[in-house]
């Protein structure tokens, strides 16, 4: 009685369980067939969207280019605002630079100024023969123990230049604490006969120096100079300048050819009629203007060979390339 009541259990348990999977069975075939109708409608969705899309495609990309250009637009006003924010800061940079830059620029001079490494312990003069270093160095106002950078060196050259035998002259700073005075000097090369002294005068016409010397120096015969204008530093007036540069011509050839030593004056009061006097050998020539001058110092040469020890006066003071004949005519002493 126990084994039949068992095996009916049995039976109810496996028709049970049947009955329950058949029904878990439809219920995932409805579940299927709901994704499937639910997968066609998006699929019908997404080709009516797709749809609308082809069909607005131009009203699209027009969308999108307005939206584009405004965002373009806003990328402008972003980058200008930036540029202009850089060009305040890289302008902030450079004022901060220069302001740091000239804090030691200014350091620099303050510590220059005042330090006493800078004062002036030596003052040399060079390239100077006429005037000596302490003159120089006294018209300069240079003195030792003052700052090197505390003088001007501009007033000092033009105090230099007082003195004219200065041509020209440079003041050079040598750190720590030297200055070099280089000069140019001027050289006396004529005298001029100047109230019974003699004016030195350079081959540009300066005015150097007042003497009761001529120092054997070429004298200057015939100037138009005013005396009040003879004093030193003056130069002679532009007449006078013009002969000088014919009186340079004749000294350059004469030198050439050895007779410069000999003129002991030069006569320069006719330009047409210049006159050199030859002390030694008891000549005056008459040499006329500047022109044909090599020409002419050979005919002098050669006539002062010929009448050595005579006294009297060569003449080459016509055309030589005219038949012009140079003579000599020699003094009667009475």
């Amino acid at each position: 009685m126990k084994k039949e009541t068992k095996d009916l259990n049995l039976y109810y348990m496996d028709n049970g369980q049947a009955k329950n999977d058949e029904k878990t069975k439809k219920q995932n075939k409805r579940k299927i067939a709901k994704k499937r109708e639910k997968r066609i409608k998006q699929n019908i969705k997404n080709r009516e969207k797709n749809e609308f899309d082809i069909e607005n495609e131009t009203v699209i990309e027009m969308t999108n280019k307005n939206k584009l250009k405004k965002d373009e637009e806003q990328r402008k006003k972003i980058t200008k605002k930036e540029k202009k924010r850089m060009k305040k800061i890289k302008r902030i940079k450079f004022i901060l630079k220069i302001f740091l830059l000239l804090c030691v620029i200014t350091g620099i001079i303050v510590f220059a100024f005042t330090s006493p490494i800078f004062n002036i312990k030596d003052i040399k003069v060079i390239n100077n023969s006429q005037i000596t270093s302490e003159n120089i160095i006294s018209l300069s106002g240079i003195k030792t123990g003052e700052n090197l950078f505390k003088f001007s060196s501009i007033k000092a050259q033009n105090g230099i230049k007082e003195n004219p035998y200065i041509e020209s002259v440079k003041v050079n700073r040598k750190f720590p604490n030297t200055i070099e005075i280089d000069v140019k000097e001027r050289t006396a090369t004529y005298s001029v006969d100047f109230l019974g002294k003699y004016a030195y005068i350079n081959n540009q016409g300066y005015i150097l120096e007042i003497s009761e010397d001529s120092k054997n120096m070429t004298k200057i015969l015939g100037i138009t100079t005013p005396e009040d204008q003879i004093a030193a530093g003056n130069r002679l007036n532009e007449e006078d300048l013009e002969k000088l540069e014919d009186v340079l011509k004749m000294t350059a050839v004469m030198t050439e050819n050895n007779l410069n030593d000999k003129v002991t004056s030069i006569d320069i009061k006719d330009k047409n009629e210049y006159i050199i006097y030859l002390e030694e050998e008891q000549k005056t020539v008459h040499i006329g203007d500047s022109s044909n001058l090599n020409n002419k110092i050979l005919y002098i040469l050669a006539i002062l060979e010929a009448e050595k020890g005579k006294k009297g006066d060569i003449y080459v003071n016509g055309d030589l390339n005219n038949k012009f004949q140079p003579y000599f005519r020699e003094s009667v002493t009475v």
